[in-house]
């Protein structure tokens, strides 16, 4: 399971592959699973929930499909399909309820995004003259759902990874000091803190690493404080390859991938190693403060301080 949406303290979907969703309505004591009809061999990349009842799920490869359920997941119906060869999504981001965004490897010689302002009823894919231009062996990693963030009307980042890896800000390309130059390296997660009156510039925090050395902690976090415009490395690195990073508070994150948990109390800036279990993503609920993660052979964990 890679994707996850925490609603409130209570409701959580996740979605992953073999067509599986799920859903808890009481905090994860208990779990329904669907197996999409239909979709039953897909991989359902990326979620994002509303409610009890209304989700979106994300479909990586070809043909590339975006389903949305009204009815707490009895029926879904196609939003978007894209039979393009090659086609290949990564992750789906909303800022609101209407306004969201996918992200896709290149098509060409530029990534693919279409976004949506309609709550996902339908997709606009982006002309490709206004998408940003990769460099061979570059693209972005289906890991967690959380390597694309929206935080205002005109905010928008996303991160690549492989042979390079950069940093997206709105269309400009910035480079970055993760690791980079190999197909299992690069950035799979940003976290974006973005507060007017508090912190006038957003606040990024990348992780990443080798997910085939996944327990090496070299360049696998960097910080920019001053809106993506400088980058520093943190001074005590999580423990290894992580998939995906998330801002708790304003200073609290929590971070994961295959080789285990970590917590930083500082922005970013120190990582504390709290478990070697393996999670591709986690989130902390949209109304409410639970944290929840997710990984393989159905594995859900839940933060507890």
């Amino acid at each position: 399971m890679r994707g996850l949406s925490v609603v409130s303290d209570k409701i959580i979907w996740v979605s992953g592959s073999n067509g599986m969703v799920g859903k808890s309505i009481n905090a994860g004591k208990t779990w329904e699973w669907i197996n999409v009809k239909g979709f039953e061999k897909r991989d359902f990349r990326d979620i994002e929930a509303w409610d009890a009842n209304t989700a979106i799920i994300m479909a990586i490869a070809e043909p590339a499909v975006i389903l949305k359920t009204t009815d707490a997941g009895k029926n879904w119906k196609i939003t978007y399909e894209n039979k393009a060869p090659g086609m290949f999504l990564d992750a789906m981001e909303f800022r609101d309820m209407k306004n969201g965004m996918v992200i896709g490897d290149p098509l060409k010689d530029k990534l693919f995004v279409a976004t949506t302002n309609d709550a996902g009823e339908s997709w606009n894919e982006v002309a490709y003259e206004n998408l940003p231009k990769v460099d061979s062996g570059e693209a972005c990693f289906a890991a967690s759902g959380t390597n694309i963030r929206l935080w205002s009307d005109t905010g928008k980042c996303m991160v690549s990874g492989g042979m390079r890896s950069r940093f997206f800000l709105n269309e400009k390309a910035i480079d970055i000091p993760i690791i980079q130059g190999s197909g299992t390296s690069g950035a799979n997660s940003v976290a974006v803190r973005f507060d007017r009156k508090n912190y006038p510039l957003p606040y990024f925090v990348i992780v990443g690493g080798d997910f085939s050395r996944d327990t090496i902690a070299y360049q696998n976090c960097i910080i920019s404080n001053d809106g993506g415009n400088s980058w520093m490395p943190a001074k005590s690195p999580p423990k290894g390859y992580r998939s995906c990073v998330e801002f708790i508070d304003n200073k609290k994150m929590i971070s994961c991938g295959t080789s285990g948990v970590d917590i930083s109390n500082d922005s970013g800036i120190n990582w504390q190693f709290i478990g070697k279990q393996g999670f591709h993503v986690c989130r902390k609920a949209k109304r409410g403060n639970a944290i929840f993660l997710a990984g393989s052979n159905g594995t859900i964990g839940k933060l507890r301080w």
